[in-house]
């Protein structure tokens, strides 16, 4: 956790994040809790601002390369979908069994294709696609972060789009991007502003305000129903930026809060908690049901909730991302370097050329040398002698 890069308020951000969306299902599991307050919708959309932040904080100021999207975008699936593809072939399974009647089933094999391609929409799985198309959408962004000048078209146009999904009030949650494209967007505008106003040391008011803020973006639709009963929109989006940037400069107070070691640990395994939460307590039930009184065993479904997610991050998750990783820097090369023949014709022509004008620099210089050595009467010291360098890059070239 010693990386520059690393800023452990938002890792508890993230567990917080997790652990609202895992309170917000728990009605699914213990229909006696169906009646509490929900906060799912407001933690994935934090989630989404957050993705934003990290990918332009991380990537915006690297050259636009093709290693660096190659890299990028393999980081990202490997990120993503070895744990996403066991938890889809865990659903399918529990929603395949007879009379077990799964809570968020994954209702047929049309239906299990459409998830293995990132097209599904069973539970949790419906926030994992925007994410993806989010990632294929990056490196255009990318682009504008490195060359504004060069690209504000593309930058005006990302505007036109955010304005228009505000004034059309897209639908919320769904596979496609569009409606969720502004809490990207203005995510990485916070991620952007992050990166050059590292001057700022935000104070202890500050950590408040932002704990204060974090607790209205949760909470203002069921204290003020009538203010904002829809929560997907372009003021949850500002919102959601905002704390987030807010966050990452880690005041203090809130910091204490956020950076702590359970919450930062609730981070580090949220995205295997987000997505196993369901189907581990839907298990934990069927096995402890008869054993403790209710209220006792959701605090022990949580608990195994919290264990077993902690359990395939470790064994899945991690393993998995290094797997996929570890397997494309090992053939990287393949594409990174791949040339076009005329591209080889042309190193093969330079090569020549250097060459050719090394040969004749060094004749000149050995016609100069003899004509140095018959002018002078001193013996030639063979301690002395001059060494011939190997160019070896110019035998490869050749």
């Amino acid at each position: 956790m010693s990386r520059p890069d690393y800023i452990p308020s938002l890792d508890g951000l993230r567990g917080l994040a997790a652990l609202l969306v895992v309170g917000a299902h728990i009605g699914l599991i213990f229909p006696i809790t169906a009646n509490l307050v929900t906060m799912g919708d407001e933690a994935v959309g934090l989630f989404f601002a957050l993705s934003g932040f990290l990918m332009a904080h991380l990537y915006g100021s690297r050259p636009v390369t093709k290693e660096n999207v190659l890299d990028f975008l393999v980081s990202r699936f490997a990120r993503i979908y070895p744990v996403y593809l066991v938890a889809v072939v865990l659903v399918a399974m529990l929603s395949s069994m007879q009379n077990l009647d799964f809570v968020q089933p994954i209702v047929s094999g049309t239906d299990f294709v459409r998830h293995v391609f990132l097209l599904g929409s069973s539970g949790v799985f419906w926030s994992i696609p925007p994410e993806i198309q989010f990632y294929l959408l990056f490196p255009v962004l990318w682009l504008c972060l490195a060359q504004p000048h060069r690209y504000s078209g593309m930058i005006v146009g990302l505007a036109v789009v955010v304005v228009v999904d505000g004034l059309v009030e897209l639908p919320g949650p769904g596979i496609v991007l569009v409606s969720k494209l502004p809490y990207f967007l203005f995510g990485a505008l916070a991620g952007i502003m992050h990166s050059y106003w590292n001057r700022w040391i935000p104070s202890a008011f500050t950590g408040i305000s932002t704990l204060f803020l974090l607790a209205v973006f949760f909470t203002y639709r069921h204290i003020l129903p009538g203010f904002s009963p829809e929560f997907w929109g372009l003021q949850s989006a500002v919102a959601a930026a905002v704390i987030v940037g807010l966050v990452a400069r880690q005041p203090p107070i809130a910091a204490d809060v956020l950076a702590a070691a359970p919450v930062r640990f609730l981070g580090k395994i949220s995205f295997s908690l987000y997505l196993f939460h369901v189907p581990i307590m839907f298990l934990a039930r069927l096995t402890f049901d008869a054993l403790m009184p209710e209220p006792a065993l959701i605090v022990v479904t949580l608990c195994i909730a919290v264990a077993g997610a902690w359990f395939i991050h470790e064994m899945i998750e991690v393993p998995g991302r290094r797997l996929l990783v570890l397997i494309w820097q090992d053939n990287r090369w393949r594409l990174v370097s791949r040339e076009t023949p005329a591209d080889q014709m042309d190193r093969a022509i330079l090569g020549l050329q250097e060459i050719e004008q090394r040969l004749v620099n060094g004749a000149t210089s050995a016609m100069a040398d003899q004509r140095q050595i018959s002018a002078t009467a001193e013996p030639w010291d063979g301690a002395e002698g001059t060494v011939i360098q190997d160019d070896r890059n110019g035998k490869l070239r050749a």
